[in-house]
């Protein structure tokens, strides 16, 4: 067993033997069995599709989540040698698309309601608590925090709220490069913890704005991946600041949980420091509205 990443939910660790080397994802946070259903269900519809993804492994009993006797539940994955996926490529950006609509076609006529922590972000309170722990723990980037919470946070959190029933499909809800890597047949999309329920158009407007660039997105780039994804029978639009509100609310979410796990007694040192080098790098990495604008007026003329 070596380690080899460490994500926001898990340690990926190698496991090499009888020549065959295996992903095992060992769930650091979760306390009781994780279900895995719809990400099995959701994995075995893209490989239908043609959607390159590593296999979820069952154990001897059929199950796909284990549980160590240390405490932690694991998932077993095919291991996939590749390198990073290059979101600048344009072939890349067009397989985005081209997956995204695959995805949404294969999870058309889902009937959950999306986790919150796309849909809602926290209070103002909930934020000046915070701020308040992190003031008290000293540590370096409190008044970086405390900036974003009187301006930043303010600014997206009035952009984000429910998303309306009729564009929920069941889908991936975290393609971004970091999840993608290319070996010699092409890209594999990794990391489907999150696949769930999710709107449509809101999964399409955050990829296109994380394929294309971010903040200094290329608008080619971004008309690639809706070209891709409408030629692919992709049916969810982007118009306006609206369908941004996933990207926004996950962003937002993603600063509040690290800065609290930097600032949490309970959780490891180790735990503790990657929250705090997470939260300084999503705080120095968050959309911006005046830019998100621009990308939408980029897009005007594709629907």
């Amino acid at each position: 067993m070596t380690p080899v990443t460490r994500g926001a939910l898990g340690q990926i660790w190698k496991l090499s033997g009888n020549g065959t080397p295996w992903a095992v994802k060992e769930l650091l946070f979760e306390q009781e069995e994780p279900d895995v259903g719809v990400e099995y269900a959701l994995l075995d519809a893209a490989r239908t599709l043609g959607i390159r993804a590593p296999r979820l492994m069952p154990d001897r009993t059929g199950a796909h989540v284990v549980r160590l006797p240390e405490g932690s539940w694991v998932k077993l994955y095919d291991w996939v040698d590749g390198t990073a996926a290059d979101p600048s490529d344009p072939e890349i950006q067009s397989w985005c698309g081209r997956t995204l609509a695959l995805l949404h076609k294969a999870g058309e006529g889902a009937s959950g309601t999306p986790n919150g922590w796309y849909e809602r972000c926290n209070p103002a309170s909930d934020w000046a608590e915070l701020l308040g722990k992190v003031e008290r723990a000293g540590l370096p980037w409190a008044g970086e925090l405390g900036r974003f919470v009187a301006t930043t946070a303010v600014d997206l959190a009035r952009h984000v709220s429910p998303s309306a029933p009729d564009d929920v499909v069941t889908s991936h809800l975290d393609m971004r490069p970091q999840n993608v890597l290319v070996d010699p047949e092409g890209p594999v999309l990794l990391d489907w913890d999150n696949a769930g329920p999710v709107s449509a158009e809101r999964e399409l407007a955050r990829a296109v704005y994380v394929w294309s660039g971010g903040n200094d997105f290329d608008p080619d780039a971004a008309r690639r991946v809706v070209r891709a994804y409408r030629d692919a029978g992709g049916r969810a639009v982007v118009k306006g600041l609206d369908p941004f509100s996933m990207l926004f609310a996950t962003d937002l979410n993603y600063v509040y949980v690290q800065a609290g796990c930097a600032v949490d007694p309970t959780v490891t040192a180790e735990q503790r420091a990657f929250g705090s080098r997470e939260a300084v790098a999503k705080l120095r990495g968050l959309p911006e509205l005046a830019a998100v604008s621009r990308l939408t007026e980029a897009l005007e003329g594709e629907w």
